[in-house]
């Protein structure tokens, strides 16, 4: 998403329009939107602010519960995500796998498996064949 424009743009927009020029006219001199000098002028008319307004911010419903997910966790802490979901789901917290993985990235919880519980993997290779010149060193 693009960044707002500059609050002193939005005034300057404004200042044009209070002096008499139409708002069409001032958007097309800033090379703006109509659209936008509209929406700026009746803002500042209606609340005087034409800075702005805040964008984002939005808050997970699963940090209300925060407290009580934590203690699950820390609780059995070899549970999977569907495992950790459905407990969750009987303690009457609504959540899904994608929403309980962004709750645990956002509180810096990694979820991975137990070393014991690893596949062996696939075979890897060596450290390949020496180089025939001196190892690079300092100098």
């Amino acid at each position: 998403m693009p960044a707002p424009y500059s609050d002193d743009l939005r005034e300057r927009v404004i200042g044009r329009v209070e002096g008499g020029a139409s708002r069409r006219e001032t958007a097309e001199h800033f090379e703006i939107s109509a659209s936008a000098a509209i929406k700026w002028r009746k803002r500042f008319e209606e609340t005087g602010d034409f800075g702005a307004k805040p964008s984002g911010g939005s808050v997970s419903p699963l940090e209300k519960h925060a407290p009580e997910l934590l203690a699950l966790i820390a609780e059995a802490r070899d549970m999977t995500l569907d495992e950790i979901v459905v407990a969750a789901r009987k303690r009457g917290i609504a959540c899904s796998r994608t929403a309980l993985w962004r709750f645990l990235d956002r509180h810096n919880i990694t979820h991975k498996k137990n070393s014991a519980r690893r596949r062996t993997g696939a075979a890897r290779r060596g450290a390949g064949t020496p180089t025939l010149g001196p190892k690079p060193g300092p100098a």
